[in-house]
């Protein structure tokens, strides 16, 4: 099991409690993942669901015997074998090996991050950045906030920062939340994510923080951090309305567009991918949650951003028959029914939440030529559009060759959607989803040493023999 959040925890609580060998990999320190985040064993204070974690907790040590729990493990290549797989990591600096005869993968997700100027400067932070820092640190970013982007994950992290403390000058919704009101039914299943929404609107206005739709943040000021935001109203396709920008004193901006499904391991085992309705490149998975290459199953946002319900009923789905295509132990066919179930519901509501909060393309008229895209080497807007009318690179890959963007240390996963979106924009084009596997494929998906390069299979760790799920 690739990542111990809650589809990759689910996934092997059900398979361990199905008599499967359980190896969990996971880089942090402690089971969670981003979602439950926590500074203590027991700290739930700041988390929604935490009696889930618990249970599922709770699980993972009832079958410990079984299961394995490998924190510290920062998974970079995956292999095929005659028997299964070999996942390869590094814990402490050191290589480590997993055989297994399958892998789930339940990597997640991470912010999506769009450029504007200004957007480089220390105190802009993504919004899913604040909440790891008062989560998991009991830090807040800072004392007056200015929160933008769109989509219902602001509305918590506007929510913690001001019960903490901090100055929230307004909740900045790139969209219109409304048009939820074109999937009346769905919504009505998902009644507990309205009475949540609500309640962080109740919350917002106890604190006096305005809300405010169809407008962002378009610009940063200052000098060596942040010292203002301009924000502007913004059209349909998000061009900014003329004579509406107004500029906000703050130390502090935290912007979210969306997640990213991290696919690279996926894609690394020569997955078949798809386009989710938000647009991301996602795992193509069937109703047992396999992917289209034998022994390979993937659960939660590596197949589509849905949030932890949706990951949690993925993994265990996910673990039940990795289970079973080690073990044999067949799973109840009722409960996978009802798993199934629950599955279509929230999955349904996730494809409601990404139509209702698209990202339009006017975002790219914010940008001037020499705003920062790629932050790891400098590369502007206007190098990129200079790469495609200039010298000819009309992919995002193209691209990187010509003038670099993504080849720093996070390998484009933070520009890598704003590369591809300028890159086809200005190729006459939209984006593909080879345009999006072609900056997802890595044959090393987390940085390593080069020594272990030339000898991979230097580390030494106990081999999971061929039970292992």
């Amino acid at each position: 099991m690739l990542g111990a959040g809650p589809a990759g925890l689910s996934a092997a609580t059900a398979a361990a409690a199905h008599g499967a060998r359980v190896a969990l990999l996971d880089a942090a320190p402690r089971t969670g993942g981003q979602y439950w985040r926590h500074r203590s064993a027991d700290d739930g204070a700041a988390h929604h669901d935490w009696p889930l974690f618990q249970r599922l907790r709770a699980a993972a040590h009832t079958h410990r015997a079984r299961l394995d729990h490998l924190p510290g493990h920062a998974v970079w290549h995956i292999e095929r074998t005659v028997t299964g797989f070999v996942t390869h990591a590094l814990s402490d600096g050191a290589p480590r090996e997993v055989h297994s005869r399958t892998v789930v993968v339940a990597t997640g997700a991470y912010d999506r991050q769009l450029p504007f100027p200004g957007w480089t400067l220390p105190g802009v932070y993504t919004a899913g950045g604040v909440q790891a820092l008062l989560k998991g640190h009991g830090v807040v970013a800072g004392r007056r906030i200015v929160v933008a982007g769109t989509g219902p994950f602001l509305l918590p992290a506007a929510v913690g920062m001001a019960e903490a403390g901090a100055t929230v000058l307004g909740v900045f919704e790139a969209g219109r939340p409304t048009a939820f009101a074109r999937h009346p039914l769905t919504t009505l299943r998902a009644a507990g994510k309205l009475a949540e929404a609500a309640h962080y609107l109740r919350t917002l206005r106890r604190h006096r923080v305005p809300y405010r739709t169809r407008t962002t943040v378009v610009e940063a000021h200052g000098a060596d951090s942040v010292t203002g935001a301009v924000v502007a109203r913004l059209d349909d396709r998000w061009r900014i309305v003329p004579g509406t920008r107004r500029r906000l004193e703050c130390d502090t901006v935290a912007v979210g567009y969306g997640f990213t499904p991290q696919t690279e391991i996926a894609a690394q085992l020569g997955c078949a991918m798809d386009r989710d309705a938000d647009g991301s490149l996602i795992a193509r998975v069937d109703t047992r949650q396999r992917s289209t290459v034998p022994g390979v199953y993937v659960a939660g946002e590596a197949c589509g951003v849905g949030g932890a319900g949706l990951a949690c009923t993925e993994g265990e789905l996910a673990g039940l028959h990795a289970a079973y295509a080690t073990t044999g132990a067949r799973p109840d066919p009722r409960g996978v029914a009802r798993l199934l179930r629950l599955r279509a519901a929230r999955r349904g509501f996730a494809t409601a939440l990404h139509t209702a909060y698209p990202v339009r393309p006017g975002w790219r008229e914010w940008l001037t030529e020499e705003t920062v895209v790629c932050r790891c080497e400098e590369v502007t807007a206007g190098a990129i559009r200079h790469a495609v009318r200039e010298l000819g690179a009309t992919d995002p890959r193209a691209v990187k060759l010509c003038a670099r963007p993504g080849m720093g240390l996070c390998q484009g996963r933070v520009c890598g959607y704003a590369t591809a979106a300028l890159t086809a924009a200005h190729a006459g084009r939209d984006v593909t989803a080879e345009d999006l596997r072609g900056l997802a494929s890595r044959p090393i998906a987390q940085p390593v040493p080069l020594g272990l390069l030339r000898d991979p299979r230097s580390g030494t760790m106990p081999h999971h023999d061929e039970e292992g799920a």
